[in-house]
């Protein structure tokens, strides 16, 4: 790069420009009437097949209430209808059952799961669980939802968080223009999405039964394996990545389970976590660490690996290469993190609904 001459004028203007900003950001920081804007979010979720999934909406209710983010929509990578129904119950729970629901026609885990039974249940000929939207044929698609968001959203403002397989965000990068957008799918995401935050893949060996190190294919990868790796070879924003290994490795406390919940008869994350496997067993976080960094990504729960890019091979093994400037970056979880992590998820997971 050529070498440019500072002449005391330039360096006087440089030197004026650079004190101007730093004073304009100090104080915009002291202003308490400037709040930052809420994070813009969209949940993509496989609900029905692991209860962290249903934890994973109690922390994002707990951190909108908060003023922290806003749930734009909920997409179902599931394809049983329970799970929609389910979703809005939950969403109508925490007072939002207007949230945008979108599912999709995959045939991938069409099985009911152990708890989006719970949308059925009945009390005295009444639902448990009240909601409207009562099967995935009254939803629109996912990808019809995922278009319309983003299309009415700002530029370069919307997180996602992907807690389920890649089917939805693979279809959105293949849709092209429509009545909501003249855009690609590509460069929708391009010009509207900031970040992506995915559970997914496995970026460190996973000790087996024996303890044993091995290479883990993670579940949320191999079960749509042709969208998760059509997904890492083509989005075209910024993705981190938390791996199977975050997840295992911050265990969510059964006891909070059994006595943080009992504020009302029926709270759907605990009996949730129950039918899908009971205290005393102590569930992984995994779907909750993408939430909790999506939305917080600046508070030091975990590390940030350096910028690389993310590759699937044909067996569904997630591989980190180290790049300059590149697309992705993994989740690091330290010892002396877990502590604090642990306890942000359990107080964001059993808060209260807001009144």
């Amino acid at each position: 790069m050529r070498s440019v001459p500072i002449t005391f004028p330039r360096l006087c203007l440089a030197v004026s420009l650079t004190s101007a900003l730093f004073v304009l950001s100090h104080v915009a920081a002291a202003d308490p009437a400037a709040p930052e804007r809420p994070v813009q979010l969209i949940l993509d979720t496989d609900i029905g097949n692991d209860c962290d999934d249903v934890m994973a909406m109690g922390v994002i209710h707990s951190l909108q209430s908060r003023g922290e983010c806003e749930l734009l929509a909920v997409t179902i990578t599931k394809d049983n209808p329970l799970a929609a129904a389910f979703t809005d119950a939950l969403n109508t729970f925490y007072g939002r059952g207007e949230i945008p629901i979108g599912v999709c026609d995959s045939g991938v885990t069409p099985e009911k799961g152990r708890f989006n039974v719970l949308a059925e249940q009945h009390d005295d000929g009444r639902l448990r669980y009240p909601h409207d939207l009562r099967s995935d044929t009254e939803a629109p698609s996912a990808v019809d939802v995922l278009r319309q968001t983003l299309a009415a959203a700002e530029d370069h403002s919307v997180v996602i968080a992907q807690v389920g397989f890649s089917t939805n965000l693979a279809n959105l990068l293949r849709s092209g223009p429509d009545k909501h957008s003249k855009l690609s799918g590509v460069d929708l995401v391009k010009q509207k999405v900031r970040l992506l935050s995915a559970m997914a893949g496995a970026f460190t060996k996973i000790p087996n039964n024996k303890g044993e190190l091995y290479d883990h294919r993670e579940y949320n990868v191999v079960k749509d394996l042709e969208s998760a790796r059509y997904l890492a070879e083509h989005w075209p924003a910024p993705i981190v990545w938390s791996g199977f290994e975050i997840g295992l490795n911050l265990r969510y406390p059964h006891e909070s389970i059994e006595k943080d919940f009992d504020y009302v008869d029926h709270h759907p994350i605990a009996e949730a976590y129950v039918l899908y496997n009971p205290p005393p067993h102590d569930r992984p976080t995994w779907d909750l660490t993408s939430v909790l960094h999506a939305v917080r990504p600046d508070r030091t729960y975990f590390d940030v690996s350096p910028p690389g890019r993310v590759t699937v091979d044909k067996d569904g093994l997630t591989t980190f290469e180290p790049v300059e400037g590149g697309r992705d970056q993994y989740l690091i979880l330290r010892d002396d993190q877990k502590g604090r992590a642990t306890e942000a998820l359990v107080a964001l997971t059993s808060q209260p609904p807001s009144k």
